[in-house]
């Protein structure tokens, strides 16, 4: 029904930027949240930044606040995240996510996963 799509990930270097889309189809009953979680290796799921389709406040992890950015497409259905001045502590597969709730630190509380993307940091 609902389908989420990431794309976007990719090699870059310690401080260099990458921007991750989200393609959202189905019926998304709103308001929602839109955003992104990342795992990192043997690491749980965490959340990294949202936004809220009621009226676009947004969340961002301490980690990468003044880094990160995300915004959204609403003609497209299509949320994006901005990733810049990005670190060796940055590498993981990305999840777009959906949740119907206002949290974002669980991933418990997610209603819909995209398949994940990933992101690498390499020098």
């Amino acid at each position: 029904q609902v389908q989420l799509v990431e794309s976007g990930g990719g090699l870059v270097q310690p401080g260099g930027s990458l921007r991750l889309s989200c393609a959202a189809s189905g019926i998304i009953v709103r308001p929602y949240r839109i955003g992104w979680f990342r795992q990192r290796p043997g690491q749980q799921r965490e959340g990294v930044s949202s936004l809220s389709t009621l009226d676009d406040s947004t969340y961002y992890a301490d980690s990468v606040k003044g880094r990160f950015i995300i915004s959204r497409d609403g003609a497209k259905d299509t949320v994006f995240l901005q990733m810049n001045s990005l670190k060796p502590e940055d590498p993981a597969v990305y999840y777009c996510a959906v949740s119907y709730g206002d949290s974002w630190g669980d991933a418990e509380y997610i209603d819909r996963w995209g398949q994940g993307t990933q992101v690498t940091v390499s020098s």
